[in-house]
Order: C-alpha cells, then structure tokens, then sequence
C-alpha cells in the first residue's frame, strides 16, 4: 500500500481549493468525512456479521466432533 507523506497532501489541499473554491472546500470535506463515516460503519457491521456466522460455523463443528468422539468411544467399549 503506497505512503502518502506531507507534501502529496499539500499539493491535493492546494489543487482541491483552486478547484472548488475557499467557500465550497470546508463543504467538501466535511461531505467527504460523512460518507467514510458511513463507509466505516458499515464495514464494521459486516464484519461483526462474518464474525458471527465463522462463530456459529465453529460450535457447530465442535459439537459434531464431540458427537462423533463420543460414537468412536462408545464403539471402542464395545
């Protein structure tokens, strides 16, 4: 993933304000910190869902390893 260091945000600052503007920039910016809130948020509420559903897959698994541990000893006893 590539760095950006100080002077590439400058030059995005600089260029963003000749185009839109000194009036329209703090608009912009603060449009542009709403929708990465909204995109953060809802990646986050994916991930707890992926998270969720791996956790069931997992008790799922352990329950029918022990279920499958408990008929391979009870065969042994036999």
């Amino acid at each position: 993933m590539p760095q950006i260091g100080w002077l590439e945000i400058l030059s995005i600052v600089t260029i963003a304000i000749l185009v839109l503007g000194p009036k329209e920039f703090p608009v912009a910016l603060k449009k542009i910190g709403t929708y990465f809130g909204k995109l953060k948020s809802t990646l986050s509420s994916f991930q707890r869902e992926v998270n969720s559903v791996t956790e069931n897959i997992d008790i799922e698994k352990d329950i029918v390893n022990k279920k499958d541990i408990k008929k391979d000893n009870n065969k042994k006893d036999e």
